[in-house]
């Protein structure tokens, strides 16, 4: 149940937001929150894509 409590409210927010919006929202939660998160989606990405080649 919170799996899906966590995907739709991702969801919801991705449908609400603006580009603009979203950006603003997470400069406002802190800088070094969004340096996290996006060093956690690049991370995450370059994962993915050395695993899919070593197959």
């Amino acid at each position: 149940m919170k799996k899906i409590t966590l995907y739709s409210m991702t969801i919801i927010s991705l449908m609400l937001l603006t580009s603009c919006e979203a950006v603003e929202t997470i400069f406002k939660a802190g800088m070094w929150w969004g340096i996290i998160l996006v060093v956690g989606v690049v991370g995450i990405l370059l994962w993915l894509f050395s695993r899919g080649k070593n197959s």
